[in-house]
């Protein structure tokens, strides 16, 4: 079958930008409107963002955004974001509980990139920031994970150091004939842990 080239994306015109949010206290109205917005592009655009039945609009999205930023806490979720100029070009949020029973811990949530901003990396930067705060910040053992099967996402995060622990198959199953499975992964951030090789 023959391929269709691919054009590679046209460089930035502005630095990407990470920030962190430790509290809803620090989400404003305006990053609460591109929080939104971004979360319907990457939905719409068929993205594994939560929403099982694109398209979805703002009246579904906004109350998600709210119930997601009002759990930020210093020691508890953070959310990283990604801007490039005056736009969000992506976003994460690292779960922590401090419950004394998992509180080495942590849970990777919702990472996205924007349409608009796909092929420049920032995935990869958010999810190595993400990292850096998880070890540094936290000082957690061990992060995790759920990803959608069947979409290339497991070689994504492989090559940031995470690798399988389990396998739901059929678990995100849409609709008859869709057969993807829920993957679970694990990164391992203790020195010469598993995969600890990888140091991002």
């Amino acid at each position: 079958m023959p391929t269709t080239p691919t054009t590679p994306p046209l460089p930035l015109a502005h630095p990407v930008l990470l920030a962190h949010a430790t509290s809803p206290e620090r989400i404003t109205p305006a990053l609460r409107e591109r929080l939104t917005e971004c979360w319907i592009a990457v939905t719409n655009a068929g993205g594994a963002a939560g929403f099982p039945f694109p398209p979805v609009t703002e009246a579904e999205v906004a109350p998600a955004v709210d119930a997601l930023t009002a759990r930020l806490a210093p020691e508890g979720h953070r959310l990283i974001t990604a801007t490039v100029g005056a736009r969000l070009a992506g976003w994460v949020v690292l779960g922590h509980d401090p419950n004394p029973l998992i509180a080495h811990w942590g849970t990777v949530h919702h990472l996205q990139t924007h349409p608009d901003f796909r092929g420049h990396g920032l995935g990869t930067a958010l999810m190595r920031e993400l990292h850096r705060v998880a070890r540094e910040d936290l000082a957690l053992d061990h992060l995790r994970l759920a990803a959608r099967g069947g979409e290339g996402l497991e070689g994504f995060y492989g090559a940031l150091g995470w690798y399988e622990t389990g396998r739901w198959p059929g678990a995100l199953r849409l609709a008859p004939g869709d057969l993807r499975d829920e993957v679970l992964m694990r990164r391992d951030l203790r020195p010469g842990g598993k995969a600890g090789a990888v140091t991002a």
